[in-house]
């Protein structure tokens, strides 16, 4: 880059979080300094066969639950051959191809842990900060920055509930953080308790081996498929503005029926007092057959727990062999000074889930801290673009009261929304969080402004996939491979699972034709629905 690099930015993090901060520096000429404790980028889907508190954790045959368009860095498409939903091994070399192309790992410091971020003692005028951090086993050092950001992720400290007698089982008991594979659990009776996505999932890959798999659960859950119309990623098709432009109700009864549809819940002793967004959905194909062959079985609360086996609210107790407890994670930040940031049971204040309020600079933000329903990468994208142009000045943050009082109706939102528990404090809708924060610097597509210029490509943003893309049109550092990537994303999603590709001009019918189908199928929905309320 020709221009002359200014201010000098700590990222704390390699995983996809700061990957993109480390280039969203570099695309308005500042200098990132990334600090990664591991000797390679990842974070997360870095996998070992050895777990570390403190290191996000996955196991050997995990698949991720959203689709590869939806997961993609809007300027930086994954490859049409990578399959639809990506094993772990093919995150992390999309991951390896989006920092070799954009010359990321020149400054990535690995083996490098941050001890400790205060603010200079002249932040009220600088808005400066000391980091210091220490390589391998030396000394610490330190340095001043002119801005941080923490990308350091929040599933790698592990939370372990008290049940009463836990202690006295003489069991294998281990969290879902250290699972790698099932082997271990050969002919085992085994409980999983919780029924999130990494409770199913692991059930699943331990039902294959177990003798028996229960799974707990306090209070049901909505199992939701990975796939959709056509076998088409059913992220794809459901994160789209329309949709999220319906009322709460009907959107709610309509992820609820198409559940149902897959599989009965209550029959199945999955049905929740709770509606389907209530709750961050779990996400699974597996878990219905398995339940049918009677490999997994689902249990409600646990009472209490014995030398061999578990007592369950509804009185029955069965003995188990091994105890795998996937009860969330413990969101630590330990290493900035607590005058900054603090987090208590999960819950923390930053606006936008980005900026603790009080500060007077807008030199320290929180990446990729928040729980969307959708994949985090472009939330932890559109964040860091966000952040690097309000370092720059080209935007700027409401005062301290307004920011206040944001933080304090969406708490009051998720409250009044979502199941109160340790996991529902950081979330937010992918599509609609994404466009506030577009907004913000003028990257999110004007549909009218659109439909005048471009009907097809306007109808295709509002109606269609609102994949990442989208947010290159317009606004800082815009991609011009991103129309093509908004008007072929149906077909792209499925272009590596047939044997003999098609010529483009099908895949462009093909494209069309879906579109379609879903905008009447929308209309037609939400015509029978509001009939139905008359």
């Amino acid at each position: 880059m020709n221009k002359k690099m200014t201010k000098r930015v700590a990222v704390i993090g390699a995983g996809c979080s700061g990957l993109t901060a480390v280039k969203s520096c570099l695309e308005e000429h500042f200098i990132p300094v990334c600090f990664e404790r591991e000797d390679d980028i990842g974070g997360l889907w870095n996998y070992t066969e050895i777990p570390k508190i403190g290191k996000g954790s996955i196991y050997r045959n995990l698949v991720i639950n959203t689709s590869k368009e939806m997961m993609a860095f809007s300027d930086f498409p994954i490859p049409e051959d990578f399959p639809p939903f990506m094993p772990h091994a093919d995150v992390l070399r999309y991951f390896r191809m989006y920092a070799d192309h954009f010359h990321l790992l020149p400054y990535i410091h690995f083996r490098t842990s941050v001890v400790y971020i205060e603010q200079t003692a002249d932040y009220q005028e600088t808005g400066k900060w000391i980091v210091k951090y220490q390589k391998d086993s030396q000394e610490p050092v330190q340095e001043v920055f002119d801005a941080v950001m923490v990308c350091s992720g929040h599933h790698s400290v592990p939370f372990i509930p008290k049940f009463p007698g836990f202690d006295k089982f003489e069991g294998n008991k281990l969290h879902s953080h250290s699972y790698r594979e099932a082997s271990q659990f050969k002919q085992n009776t085994v409980l999983i308790v919780g029924i999130g996505n990494s409770a199913v999932d692991i059930a699943v890959d331990v039902s294959r081996v177990a003798k028996q798999v229960f799974a707990s659960t306090r209070r049901g859950a909505w199992v939701i498929s990975r796939t959709g119309l056509w076998g088409i990623p059913a992220d794809l098709l459901a994160n789209n503005r329309f949709i999220f432009s319906l009322p709460r109700n009907i959107l709610q009864w309509l992820v609820e029926k198409t559940a149902n549809l897959r599989i009965d819940h209550k029959q199945y002793g999955l049905q929740p007092k709770h509606g389907a967004l209530s709750a961050h959905p779990t996400i699974n194909d597996e878990l219905p057959f398995q339940m049918l062959n009677g490999k997994i079985r689902i249990k409600p609360n646990i009472v209490q727990f014995t030398e061999d086996g578990i007592m369950f609210e509804d009185g029955s107790f069965e003995k188990v062999d091994a105890v795998i407890l996937a009860t969330g994670y413990d969101y630590q930040v330990k290493f900035v000074d607590e005058k900054v940031l603090r987090i208590e049971n999960n819950r923390v204040d930053l606006y936008q889930y980005v900026f603790p309020p009080d500060l007077k600079h807008p030199t320290f933000g929180m990446i990729g801290l928040v729980q969307s329903i959708g994949a985090v990468m472009p939330v932890a994208e559109i964040q860091a673009r966000w952040f690097i142009q309000l370092l720059k000045g080209n935007v700027h943050l409401p005062d301290r009261n307004f920011m206040w009082a944001d933080i304090q109706s969406k708490m009051i939102e998720m409250n009044g929304s979502y199941v109160r528990s340790r996991r529902h404090t950081i979330q937010a809708f992918w599509v609609e969080y994404m466009d506030t924060i577009a907004s913000y610097i003028q990257c999110k597509p004007n549909f009218w402004r659109t439909l005048i210029r471009e009907p097809d490509l306007a109808i295709r943003c509002h109606f269609g996939p609102c994949v990442p893309a989208q947010y290159r049109l317009c606004g800082p550092n815009t991609w011009p491979g991103a129309r093509n990537i908004i008007h072929n994303s149906l077909s792209r999603a499925t272009n590596s699972t047939p044997t003999k590709h098609g010529p483009v001009e099908n895949n462009l019918k093909m494209e069309n034709s879906r579109l379609m189908t879903l905008l009447v199928l929308l209309v037609v929905f939400v015509a029978w629905f509001t009939k139905s309320l008359i």
